[in-house]
């Protein structure tokens, strides 16, 4: 009897057990099998001019050297900038990203003109690794892999020739440090998150919020809390606005402000309001929620129009004003719900930040195939590896795939993309996925936003000293 009990205690570990551990050699096969898997994902893409790895290049070119650096490449290739005349160096920005960019896209220059995409795909490759090594160390349980197959599902095509894994990197530094009550750090991460995609800005109200319960200068309003009661507990709870922590945001305003005026001292139009300006003028997506209902509204006597332009696929319609107002109405009401939430303690920050990125995207106008490169590492920290998450996430991510990877692939001209055989039912299945998975988080439902517990703080603060 004892000797069976000695051999179940120094029995070998399954493979299951040893890809869940935090540590190990085996721990990051998963990262490597899915590395090599989305970099032959990126592959097929790699000849062609207009993706946007291709653009990130001309970016670049014409950044350092000026307009005549287009004479370098494939005439095709940097048409979407519309030159008019010559510019000089360090005068042309990214007209729909923020201008420190051009620093990721400007190491993929080190290499050697014609393979620029695939050192670019190298790059982002090393980034997802950084990505799953924090989930590793900081992360709960079955966080890394949890990762690696969300990232292989949902952006197989996208995650190495695209750069959302850099905001996405710092949005999850931003979080595993306020949560290790680095919040000066957190604030700096989430900074840089913003000057390379706008969309962390979001997050900086709830990274607010936490750090003032953190510091005890906020507090908690009652448990039960009626409708009548809310004007006055809000009151209450800004009449303590001298004793807030201030410093972190106002070094979060000064790295985003500083680094934004130094571009502005170039160009003060490609620096602030060329990205302004793309976001609020482009029309809605064909991919996003809100194109399902203008599709519909073709039954009762409302046409449509496809266009190619602001670098991807859009619909036109005479609804597209009515559309757009109806999905910001829902995110200003879905974004000050979740920071209600967050005020009367039913949200924790990592919580908070994933319904604001769900809310954000599905009540958008534009749902890009990379969005949900966005969510998947702060989904892994949270542990979302059940079976409601790989069912409606892992769905949601498939179809994802299969929508950009495939049926994209299937017109002979970009313009009939629309118009492939299960197009629109896909997205429009894919879509409902996604408004599922963004209520239940909202809501609790199936008890979806419990969290795994992360290691021990002890046990790697050394590690993340390092960070």
């Amino acid at each position: 009897m004892l000797q069976e009990q000695i051999s179940e205690q120094y029995k070998a570990p399954s493979i299951w057990e040893a890809l869940l551990a935090q540590s190990g050699i085996i721990a990051y096969i998963p990262i490597i099998i899915v590395t090599i898997l989305m970099f032959s994902g990126a592959s097929w893409q790699m000849l062609w001019l207009s993706t946007d790895a291709a653009r990130y290049q001309c970016y670049a070119l014409t950044f350092w050297l000026g307009s005549w650096a287009t004479h370098l490449l494939p005439a095709s290739q940097c048409q979407f900038l519309g030159i008019t005349s010559a510019q000089p160096p360090f005068h042309m920005l990214p007209t729909e990203y923020p201008p420190l960019t051009l620093l990721p896209f400007s190491l993929a220059l080190l290499a050697p003109i014609q393979d620029y995409q695939l050192v670019f795909a190298i790059w982002m490759a090393l980034v997802a690794v950084l990505i799953y090594w924090l989930l590793l160390r900081y992360g709960p349980r079955g966080g890394a892999l949890a990762f690696a197959i969300y990232a292989l599902l949902g952006a197989w095509a996208t995650a190495e020739g695209r750069y959302d894994l850099l905001p996405a990197a710092c949005t999850l530094i931003c979080i595993i440090a306020a949560e290790r009550k680095r919040w000066t750090l957190a604030y700096i991460a989430l900074a840089f998150g913003v000057l390379l995609k706008l969309y962390p800005v979001l997050l900086l109200p709830a990274l607010f919020l936490a750090e003032q319960y953190d510091a005890h200068t906020l507090s908690a309003p009652p448990g039960i809390l009626s409708v009548r009661d809310i004007p006055q507990t809000l009151w209450q709870t800004l009449r303590g606005l001298r004793q807030w922590k201030w410093k972190n945001s106002l070094v979060f305003s000064a790295i985003v402000l500083g680094i934004t005026t130094f571009f502005a001292l170039l160009n003060f139009q490609g620096a602030v309001l060329s990205q302004l300006s793309y976001f609020l003028h482009r029309p809605v997506q064909v991919e996003s929620t809100g194109s399902i209902f203008l599709w519909l509204a073709t039954s009762y006597g409302f046409p449509v129009q496809i266009v190619s332009s602001y670098g991807s696929l859009n619909i036109v319609s005479a609804l597209n004003g009515l559309v757009s107002a109806a999905g910001d109405v829902a995110l200003v009401l879905g974004y000050a719900f979740i920071l209600f939430l967050q005020w009367r303690e039913k949200f924790d920050l990592t919580q908070a930040s994933i319904a604001i990125l769900l809310v954000f995207i599905a009540t958008g106008k534009v749902f890009s195939p990379q969005y949900l490169i966005w969510v998947i590492p702060l989904l892994a920290y949270k542990g979302a590896l059940d079976g409601f998450w790989m069912i409606c996430w892992g769905t949601l991510s498939f179809l994802t795939t299969y929508i950009y990877a495939y049926l994209y692939t299937r017109a002979s001209s970009v313009l009939l993309i629309p118009y492939v055989p299960g197009f629109v039912q896909t997205v429009a299945l894919r879509d409902a996925c996604f408004v599922l998975v963004t209520l239940a988080f909202l809501f609790n439902w199936f008890h979806v936003r419990k969290r795994k517990p992360l290691p021990p703080a002890e046990g790697v603060i050394r590690q993340f000293s390092l960070l």
